[in-house]
């Protein structure tokens, strides 16, 4: 990562991440890592020593800000403190979300520490990695409770002032899928509990219709499909064979409940603690938790409540809506996630996001996980111009000046195509706004023709390559 020379970006469109404003031909300067000038219409004059680049057919907008994702730091993964990925996912993961638009990341994990953010012998990925927390003790146990292999004395031991003072920027993720009966448990955890017991892999898709059907989409009962619905879909799908009935809710409540009680009250800790400390906390927000986080929003209104993945299937669109809006109302952000359900839709749908960002209910996009097939921010603000459910301004916004707004924590010194900005940049296709092209991370070319370039770049590469 040693090109550190001025940088010009020629005849772009420039999309400042404001939500209105679009520049139709404008040059961005670039100097010491940080934004130096935004020019209409005329070239500025250059010193020798600028890169030209040219971005003609392109818009140039801010580097994507993913207020939550996982997967890509070195401690405990997911809210169940599960085990570390390895050096090899991490550098994957984090190459997808630099290849796809991301220049600033929060791994939301929350369990890990500081000084796993960079651990690994490849530290130094250009991708701007941080953490959240979420150290209570009722957020520990409910990860010890499903899982919890990753967790070490120290991590035990850990708590929010700590992990605050070291460089945290957020708490939560409270809750999560795996300690609050979502998508993890969905596509890892029930499945390998059933195959476990009788060797047959079940899809994510008929994991989560066996836990509706035994337990309901809020985990309490009131929606459940019964017991013959439950019996049908053993036999269409031959457990028949291995379970009864009453053995196979037997085995999905051993498997989905024990931590619930513990994360909710996890979740009661940590608004709490954004009451106290005034950080952003994120909230798991699916069918479960719903109630109790209005609840929470309303017990707490100093709290700065980030509503997570607001969009999540457990919803129906409708309650999706309902949600969204009483937790507006109470101050909170609503966030979206893409999961994997933009282009991908091996278990999701978009439907939940069209639905919400339709009544301008949506603050921020984000991808959450989705077992490691979450689909890319750009995709799904692609989308949204596409069907036209917002304009681009609009829809750039939710995944940059909004959320530097919400987390400036995070991100306050990016996120818009201003003078004194951090020169984190993307250059993606004017008629594909997922189509990434070129990535500058602190003024640095680390994405060249859509390939990772983290070492200089010459006057000629760019000259040919533009």
């Amino acid at each position: 990562m040693s090109q550190i020379r001025p940088i010009v970006i020629i005849n772009a469109i420039v999309i400042t991440g404001d939500g209105v404003t679009v520049l139709d031909k404008a040059s961005v300067l670039l100097a010491n890592g940080r934004i130096e000038a935004v020019v209409e219409l005329d070239l500025p004059s250059l010193f020798p020593d600028h890169l030209v680049l040219d971005a003609s057919g392109c818009i140039v907008m801010p580097g994507v800000i993913n207020a939550h994702a996982h997967g890509c730091v070195f401690g405990p993964s997911m809210p169940s403190g599960s085990a570390p990925f390895d050096q090899r996912e991490v550098d994957y993961q984090r190459n997808r979300h630099l290849l796809s638009g991301t220049t600033t990341l929060l791994n939301v994990c929350g369990l890990a520490l500081d000084d796993e953010i960079d651990a690994g012998p490849n530290g130094g990925h250009p991708l701007d990695v941080h953490i959240s927390t979420a150290h209570t003790p009722a957020s520990l146990a409910a990860a010890r409770a499903v899982d919890g292999e990753g967790l070490s004395a120290r991590h035990l031991a850990a708590r929010i002032d700590d992990l605050l003072s070291r460089g945290a920027k957020a708490l939560g993720e409270a809750g999560g899928g795996q300690t609050l009966g979502g998508g993890a448990q969905d596509y890892r955890i029930l499945p390998a509990a059933i195959e476990k017991a009788c060797g047959i892999v079940v899809h994510p898709n008929l994991a989560r219709l066996l836990k509706e059907a035994t337990l309901g989409r809020s985990l309490d009962g009131a929606d459940t499909a019964g017991d013959e619905a439950l019996a049908r879909l053993m036999e269409e799908n031959g457990l028949g064979r291995h379970f009864t009935a009453e053995s196979l809710s037997s085995l999905i409540r051993e498997t989905v409940m024990p931590p619930v009680a513990l994360a909710r009250r996890g979740l009661a800790e940590i608004a709490g603690e954004a009451a106290r400390t005034g950080i952003p906390a994120i909230f798991h927000n699916a069918a479960p938790t719903a109630s109790q986080l209005i609840d929470l929003a309303r017990a707490h209104p100093k709290a700065r409540i980030v509503a997570g993945h607001s969009n999540h299937p457990s919803f129906t669109a409708q309650e999706a809506l309902e949600t969204a809006v009483a937790l507006r109302d109470l101050g909170a952000s609503i966030d979206v996630s893409t999961l994997d359900g933009i282009s991908t839709r091996w278990r999701n749908g978009p439907g939940n996001v069209d639905a919400l960002v339709e009544a301008g209910l949506v603050d921020t996009i984000s991808t959450d996980f989705a077992g490691g097939d979450w689909d890319g921010i750009l995709e799904a603000v692609h989308r949204l111009v596409r069907k036209r459910l917002c304009l681009p301004a609009a829809a750039i916004a939710k995944a940059t000046g909004n959320v530097a707004r919400i987390f400036p924590e995070l991100a306050g010194d990016r996120g818009l195509i201003a003078r004194g900005k951090r020169a984190d940049i993307v250059i993606c296709h004017s008629h594909n706004l997922a189509r990434v092209r070129h990535v500058l991370c602190a003024g640095r070319i680390v994405v060249f023709n859509g390939e990772l370039r983290f070492n200089s770049i010459s006057s000629q590469e760019v000259s040919e390559g533009a």
